[in-house]
């Protein structure tokens, strides 16, 4: 397996809600299927504030991840915030998401992108060694803050 990459459009909901609706089940995340739908189809048309892509096989992904544009004045311009990354749990292990933290960058910088950033679970060891591995680095004295509007 390999972790091609294809850019998600309208005709790929229903190969990817269920791979959505496996993440946030993973992930302790009570969603409705209605709210994925809801959230994932303006990626699918073309907004431009982000963009999804399946992993794998456009006919049968074996993950996707998700990505959000933003504008950074410190970074120098566009940055992006890799929402969610997910690979079928029975091809974990084979080094797919090692290979799409490491292309999906460099192919994003060649669009102008400037830095990607990511969050993490405190308590996940795993995954943050291998974001680590791949370049991505807690920044000092500064944490994520989220409100909900």
């Amino acid at each position: 397996m390999t972790a091609a990459l294809t850019l998600a459009g309208p005709d790929h909901a229903d190969a990817l809600l269920p791979l959505i609706a496996s993440f946030h089940e993973e992930a302790g995340f009570d969603l409705s299927d209605d709210h994925r739908a809801n959230a994932l189809q303006p990626l699918l048309d073309g907004v431009p504030h982000g963009v999804a892509y399946l992993i794998g096989p456009a006919r049968a992904p074996i993950g996707y991840a998700i990505i959000s544009f933003g504008w950074s004045m410190e970074l120098g311009g566009m940055d992006g915030f890799l929402d969610e990354l997910y690979i079928r749990p029975g091809v974990r292990g084979r080094g797919i998401a090692t290979e799409v933290l490491r292309s999906l960058p460099k192919a994003l910088a060649s669009a102008g992108m400037k830095a990607m950033h990511l969050e993490v679970d405190t308590q996940n060891d795993k995954a943050r060694a291998l974001y680590e591995r791949c370049g991505f680095r807690m920044r000092d004295g500064y944490h994520l803050m989220t409100r909900v509007l």
